[in-house]
């Protein structure tokens, strides 16, 4: 080899590391960029409760006990899975929105799901859409009114309506109504649109749905039978889900357990070895058609704990329905009475610590009904 010869390999050698390198870090720092504007919420101390606390006995007899089996100051002796942090905190938000855009919409499913990256485990939580809350950042664009339901917040967050100047929006908006109300601790949140949804279904070649008992949609004003659903499991596709996970003509919680035994479905279709034939066009069904502040490695984070959690550790939760009355409420926006929910919030915010803590649902199904725990129909 000529010196010539030498002085040029070594030039292509040294200009071949450099573009490496710049590709290296330019990677980095887009695997580190959110994919959205994060959250604006203030930082919070991780939630600690007294060494005396107990619930309040003549606030609700379906509280745990004391929440002696969690300790929020014990260290773990073993390190986070995943490289990813111990606990994460998720927003998930399913949109009524039909398009692709997100600049309008109710916010139809609302759910925060804690992740522990420690013991490869998931936890939902459902919160009533109909629940009167206080939204913040409103009153000055509905003529001073400052409650409504708590999925108009997401609406009122989002650029359609643009009543906030919160960068993250109707997901920002809604998060910080959750904290408002009931001391909900977020780090991050995941916005999907009907359309994304059914996309997300016939992606994984539909999901199978169990039904204890027959759905029955139809009203006078729509006697189609798509409504119907029979009893036993059901193989759905997209529209189908979504038409089920939709109904709610016995009520915004039985719907909410429509919604759960969905998502149980897609959680175990996630989890079967079936779907890695569907992973591309999985990816394609999310592509530019998910609001979420989360980063690439996050998402990795969250697929890696994903692959290894037990289905029996993917858990849902709801409030014990004993707690929320339906009642009506004069609605200046509306002109009219209009039906909401409403609670004790401060047992809410009882129940919302415990969540937080990982004392709550109890980990055994036994009495979980009772306890407003894990629901029975997702093992």
């Amino acid at each position: 080899m000529t010196r010539l010869q030498k002085a040029t390999l070594s030039f292509l050698l040294i200009t071949a590391a450099g573009l490496i390198v710049l590709v290296i870090r330019l990677y980095a720092g887009l695997w580190e960029r959110p994919l959205g504007p994060a959250l604006q919420l203030s930082t919070t101390t991780p939630i600690q409760l007294p060494a005396t606390w107990t619930p309040d006995p003549d606030a609700t007899s379906t509280l745990p006990a004391s929440p002696d089996p969690v300790s929020p100051t014990k260290t773990p002796s073993f390190t986070a899975l995943c490289g990813a942090p111990p606990l994460m905190n998720l927003l998930l938000i399913g949109s009524d929105a039909r398009n692709d855009s997100y600049n309008y919409g109710l916010a139809d499913m609302i759910r925060l799901a804690r992740v522990d990256f420690v013991e490869a485990k998931v936890t939902v939580l459902e919160f009533p859409r109909d629940l009167w809350v206080q939204i913040p950042d409103v009153a000055d664009n509905i003529n001073g009114q400052d409650h409504e339901k708590l999925n108009q917040a997401y609406l009122y967050g989002n650029p359609g309506f643009n009543y906030t100047d919160d960068p993250a929006h109707g997901p920002g908006l809604l998060a910080r109504t959750l904290a408002l109300n009931f001391g909900v601790q977020i780090d991050h949140y995941a916005a999907v649109n009907m359309r994304t949804f059914i996309n997300v279904v016939n992606a994984v070649g539909g999901i199978d749905v169990h039904l204890p008992e027959p759905v029955d949609g139809r009203t006078p004003d729509d006697m189609n039978n798509r409504l119907v659903f029979k009893a036993g499991t059901l193989h759905l596709n997209g529209d189908r889900a979504l038409t089920l996970a939709r109904i709610r003509i016995k009520g915004g919680f039985a719907r909410g357990e429509n919604q759960n035994r969905v998502l149980c479905a897609l959680r175990d279709k996630l989890a079967s070895p079936s779907v890695i034939k569907d992973i591309p066009e999985l990816i394609e069904s999310f592509k530019d058609n998910v609001q979420t502040d989360l980063t690439p490695q996050q998402i990795s984070q969250l697929a890696c704990i994903g692959a290894q959690i037990d289905p029996g550790n993917i858990r849902f939760a709801d409030f014990p329905e004993e707690l929320f009355v339906t009642t009506r409420e004069y609605d200046p926006v509306f002109s009219k009475n209009i039906s909401v929910v409403k609670a004790n919030f401060d047992i809410l915010r009882e129940y919302v610590t415990l969540f937080h803590l990982g004392a709550w649902p109890p980990a055994s199904s036994e009495n979980a009904e009772d306890n407003g725990g894990e629901v029975a129909f997702c093992p």
